[in-house]
Order: C-alpha cells, then sequence, then structure tokens
C-alpha cells in the first residue's frame, strides 16, 4: 500500500462545488498581479519537494527516475507561463455602426470548471487541467485518477494553500477506485460547473461528451492516439532509431502521445528495423526507482493483461513478434510487432503499453496514407534529413500535432496542445487556453441619447 486517501462520493463533489461556486465572485476579482505572485510561488515550492515528489510517482505510477524528472522540470515552467497569461484577457474594441456607441469585446472567467485528470503524467497532466482555469480567475474542482491521488491531486492542495491560494478557489476529491462515475455525474449535472475539461480515453471521454451535451456544457477533451512515426529513405539511421525508441517506449508507452506505429520506407527498412530491434531488446525492464530502467510496470494487472491479449491475438492473425511480447511480473518487455493485420486491435486501438508496430510502405504517399488510416489525431511524427520535405508531408497529417525531425512525445507550456478526430477537440497550452476557460462579452457604453422609432 502507498497511502490511504480519502473515497469520495457524490456528495463530496457537492461540497466541492458548492466551495468553488462560494469562492467564485472573489476569485475572479483578484487581480492578475496576485495571481501571478500565486503561480509563482507555486513553481517554488514544488521545485523544493523535487525528490519527494518524484518518488511519489514512481511509488503511485511506476513512473521511472527519467521521466518523474522529465514531469518535474515541465510543471514548474507550466505555472510560470501561466503566471504570464494572468494577464492575457485583454479584450479588445470594436467600431459600432451605432451612433454613439463605444463597444468592446471584454473576457471574463466561466465561473466553476470541473477537470477530470488521469494517472499516466500524473503531475503534468493534472497540473495542466487546473493551471489555465486557475490563472484565468476561475475556480476548479479537481477529481484526479485513484490510480494517483497524491501526485495527480492532493500534491496540489498542499502546494497551493501554502502558495497563497485562498479557501474554495482548488477543490480536490478522491474516489475508492471503480468510484469515479458519481463524481463525475455531479460535476456534468450541476448547473454552477460551467466547463469541464478530461484528459483520457476516447471511450470515457465520449460518454462524457455526450452527457455534457444534454446539459449544454462546453467540455476540452484531450483523448487517446494511435500515433504514426513516419521514417522516411533520407533520415539520419542512428538518429531515426533513437527517436523512435524513445517515442515508443517512455513510460512504458503510457503515455497518449507515444509512437505506437512506425512507418518507414522500403529503401532503408532492413537496416532500420534490426537496429531497432536490437536497441529495444536492449532496454532494461524492472524497478523504476533504479535510476537506469526504462520499462517500468504497468499500472495494474488489467493493464498487463490488455496488452499481452492484443499483441497475442495479433499474432494469431499472422502478425511476427520482432523482440519482447511477453510479460515478466508486472512489467510487459518493450516489444515490437510486424506484419500487423489491419483489422487487429493492435492496428486500430490505441494499445497503452510498451508495443509499437512496424510497417514498411513503398513511398512517401503510402507513408501518409497509412498514417491517417487511423480513426484517431493527436500526435505524429516525421523524421527526415530535409525540413521542407518533412514541412509539406506535416500539412498532409491529420493530426493535431505533428514534428518533423522529431518523434511524437513532445510538449511545452505555451503550445496549442490537441488533436482531431477521435483524439477530442479544444486546446490547452498558453494563450490558447484563453478560448476554453473565459467567455467574449460585448458591452456597450451609449454617449448620449440615442434615437428610437416609437
Amino acid at each position: 500500500m502507498v497511502a490511504r486517501v480519502a473515497a469520495g462520493s457524490r456528495a463530496d463533489a457537492q461540497q466541492a462545488i458548492d466551495a468553488a461556486a462560494a469562492a467564485f465572485p472573489g476569485w475572479s476579482q483578484t487581480p492578475a498581479a496576485e495571481r501571478q505572485r500565486i503561480f509563482l510561488k507555486a513553481a517554488d515550492l514544488l521545485e523544493s519537494r523535487r525528490d519527494e515528489i518524484v518518488g511519489w510517482l514512481a511509488r503511485e505510477t511506476g513512473c521511472s527516475f527519467g521521466f518523474g524528472m522529465f514531469q518535474m522540470g515541465f510543471v514548474p515552467g507550466l505555472f510560470r507561463q501561466a503566471a504570464g497569461a494572468a494577464y492575457a484577457p485583454i479584450g479588445q474594441i470594436i467600431p459600432s455602426d451605432m451612433p454613439g456607441a463605444f463597444a468592446m469585446a471584454v473576457r471574463r472567467p466561466v465561473g466553476v470548471v470541473g477537470a477530470i485528470a488521469p494517472w499516466n503524467a500524473a503531475l503534468i497532466l493534472s497540473a495542466r487541467s487546473i493551471a489555465a482555469p486557475l490563472v484565468f480567475g476561475n475556480t476548479v474542482v479537481l477529481k484526479p485518477s485513484e490510480e494517483s491521488p497524491f501526485s495527480g491531486g492532493l500534491v496540489w492542495g498542499e502546494i497551493f494553500a501554502e502558495a497563497g491560494l485562498p479557501d474554495g478557489v482548488l477543490n480536490i476529491v478522491t474516489h475508492a477506485p471503480g468510484e469515479a462515475a458519481p463524481i463525475g455525474d455531479e460535476l456534468v449535472q450541476d448547473p454552477r460547473v460551467r466547463r469541464l475539461n478530461f484528459t483520457g480515453s476516447t471511450a470515457t471521454g465520449r460518454r462524457l461528451a455526450e452527457a455534457a451535451g444534454r446539459h449544454l456544457k462546453r467540455v476540452v477533451l484531450e483523448l487517446g492516439g494511435q500515433n504514426p512515426l513516419i521514417v522516411l529513405s533520407d533520415a539520419d539511421l542512428e538518429y531515426a532509431v533513437d527517436a523512435a525508441a524513445f517515442g515508443a517506449f517512455l513510460h512504458q508507452g503510457q503515455i497518449c502521445m507515444s509512437a505506437r506505429r512506425i512507418i518507414v520506407e522500403r529503401s532503408i527498412a532492413d537496416a532500420f528495423i534490426d537496429a531497432l530491434t536490437r536497441k529495444t531488446a536492449g532496454l532494461k525492464v524492472g524497478d523504476p526507482k533504479e535510476l537506469d530502467t526504462i520499462i517500468g510496470p504497468l499500472i495494474n494487472p488489467a493493464a498487463l493483461e490488455m496488452v499481452q491479449r492484443r499483441v497475442d491475438a495479433a499474432v494469431a492473425s499472422g502478425a511476427r513478434v520482432l523482440t519482447g511480447g511477453a510479460a515478466t511480473g508486472p512489467c510487459f518487455q518493450p516489444t515490437l510487432v510486424s506484419n500487423v493485420p489491419a483489422d487487429s486491435d493492435l492496428d486500430r486501438m490505441e494499445t497503452f503499453g510498451p508495443v509499437a508496430t512496424v510497417e514498411v510502405v513503398d513511398n512517401e504517399d503510402d507513408a501518409v496514407t497509412r498514417a491517417n488510416a487511423t480513426s484517431y489525431g493527436l500526435a505524429s511524427g516525421i523524421i527526415t534529413s530535409d525540413p521542407d520535405r518533412g514541412t509539406a508531408l506535416a500539412s498532409r497529417i491529420d493530426a493535431g500535432i505533428v514534428h518533423v525531425n522529431d518523434q511524437p512525445v513532445h510538449d511545452e507550456p505555451q503550445m496549442p496542445f490537441g488533436g482531431v478526430k477521435d483524439s477530442g477537440w479544444g486546446r490547452f497550452g498558453g494563450t490558447f487556453a484563453m478560448d476554453e476557460f473565459t467567455e467574449m462579452r460585448w458591452i456597450t457604453v451609449q454617449r448620449g441619447r440615442r434615437p428610437f422609432p416609437f
């Protein structure tokens, strides 16, 4: 057991919404300088607890030391970027055709925001779910995953309280395994919650969006990805192999941006696949607390069983395992699979584990066709030594994010992060999140008396 936390109920969610609604009038009028100060202080406090929180990430989520340190580097930057965004909602003056009228478009916070965060990058994704809503003057009710209640939730209560965030502005509701639905239902159905943001699976995101639609409630959805990595014939082979291994196997492939489908041009396919297979087979599997471990445990036994089932089903249908393909205790070996049938779950669906498929195509047009042959559209990568060629192909990829000469796993706090198709809608990141968590209001001031016809 890692920790004992509260098993919150729907009644607890109601109380959290009560507190957030009561705190909203005061927080929404808090000067931008004060919101900025709190976020800068929170960034400093987080950094001061680095080793402790990296340890929590390993204990709760099986996170390797490297990925834990990556999260600890990302989130302070996210908070410092958010601090500057406190001044971003400036609105504009609009010429009016009405004589004597002065017209303005003014942004204001929406009210209470419900945030539902996952476990897989617990620190980053929970921080992202609350940062923009809070800095733009909203109050928040955060529901972290039951798999990461501390590193994805309760830690923010401690840090923001110490940073000086007023009571009721941020509220955290943890819950027992399997008991997320009542809390989610309350966030969807309570009319005081004016926005929802959710990061997680496409299946759950679809159900949430359907429920929110009945209440005319806007939702920001960052969902799954069956992300392609295209390796073109002019790629630097060593670089391409390193990029593919990182993109596929960081955090055991339990990242929405992970490279799940590696598509390589035929002229370099044999050399690339051989080198990638050897590199993959050499990745250390084991205890995430050991600093050189690359592949740690999957989040729970059900996840391990699902990955094994999909690999076995693909093999039964004619696929070939190049390396890996089996569990080692709570870990799954880093796995490459070729000749995967297009109708298999491994090809069609997001498999949250250290498994990547490899496919050989004749040319770049075929590579784009295969990259787009998915219902998902989150992230993608194109490895090429010709930036112009890569940029031209990037415009043809159906994804919210395309990285040229890089693999798909990359994010920066100020960038517009989000997907298309079954990977969701809306954008996190920088001032792009302003459209999601503020309302635009039209205000006019009539100078003098307006004439009326009757």
